[in-house]
């Protein structure tokens, strides 16, 4: 065993993991373990997704698993880590932000590709900035159902997979209980990824950043053709915008309001993502805000 991971459980899946965000490099993201919580228990394991990624559902259930699920051990062969991004926010430049309470665990092979697993909740990272880290119970289940309600209605979304608590007290407006919620994703890369390298002049890392989301989920756009004059880098503006335009409209068709749509809240594949404040219309009202 590595001596790095001496002092922690190591729990393994029985999957190949993969990490080609984290080969990116350290401009990317900083590598670190998630923060563990007391006793934690499993709130909800969502089963048909489970076997969906081809894993074993009770396996998932037993309490090393959920362990791991918490951030209180590691799965082998993952490689945790708290990725860097910018963005703007209610229209306004907001400058670095980055996952403040979010661990990467890294790519599962699974039956429908290459799956990365994130832990929300998983304890505060370089880029919490003011924040504790973690997400309670009542967020945590809300994320859990919308996401789940929202892949089920045909909209495009990450997912959600384990839910597990802690008695553990997490101050909001009011003293509430930790969770961890495990959500599921080709990728998180957001806009606010390219806009941190962007807005630093960093046009290597911008360029890097660009050609691995090329490479990795827009292969089409390697060779664009003369409309686009061979620009490889347009090709992928046009591809996310139209992804984001028609997952928006279908938000629209629902009456699903995303209450922090923000440019670090936006998916690179059209994914609805980031289930903080949200609701549903009961009835159309276009100046609804």
């Amino acid at each position: 065993m590595d001596q790095a991971l001496a002092d922690v459980t190591v729990v393994n899946l029985g999957r190949t993991w993969r990490h080609s965000f984290a080969e990116l490099g350290p401009a990317f993201h900083t590598e670190l373990r998630p923060t563990p919580l007391p006793q934690p228990h499993l709130v909800s394991l969502n089963r048909p997704f489970a076997a969906e990624l081809g894993l074993d559902p009770s396996l998932l259930a037993t309490p090393e698993v959920i362990a791991a699920f918490t951030g209180n051990a590691l799965f082998a062969g993952s490689r945790p880590l708290a990725s860097v991004y910018s963005g703007h926010q209610f229209g306004v430049w907001a400058g670095q932000l980055g996952d403040g309470r979010a661990i990467l665990l890294g790519g599962l092979e699974t039956p429908l590709g290459v799956q990365e697993l994130q832990l929300k909740g998983a304890g505060r990272t370089p880029y919490s900035r003011m924040g504790d880290g973690r997400a309670v119970l009542r967020s945590s289940i809300r994320e859990y159902l919308c996401s789940e309600a929202m892949h089920g209605l045909g909209i495009p979304t990450t997912r959600a997979l384990v839910v597990t608590g802690s008695p553990q007290p997490v101050r909001r407006e009011e003293v509430e209980t930790a969770a961890v919620v495990t959500r599921v994703a080709p990728s998180f890369v957001r806009f606010g990824h390219f806009e941190h390298f962007s807005a630093r002049g960093q046009e290597d890392e911008l360029r890097r950043l660009a050609d691995y989301v090329i490479s990795e989920f827009y292969p089409q756009c390697r060779d664009p053709g003369e409309r686009l004059a061979g620009n490889r880098f347009a090709a992928l503006l046009e591809q996310v915008s139209e992804r984001t335009a028609a997952m928006v409209a279908q938000w629209q068709a629902v009456g699903f309001c995303h209450g922090v749509m923000n440019t670090d809240n936006m998916s690179i594949l059209g994914l609805t993502i980031d289930y903080g404040p949200f609701q549903f219309l009961d009835s159309f009202d276009p100046g609804h805000i």
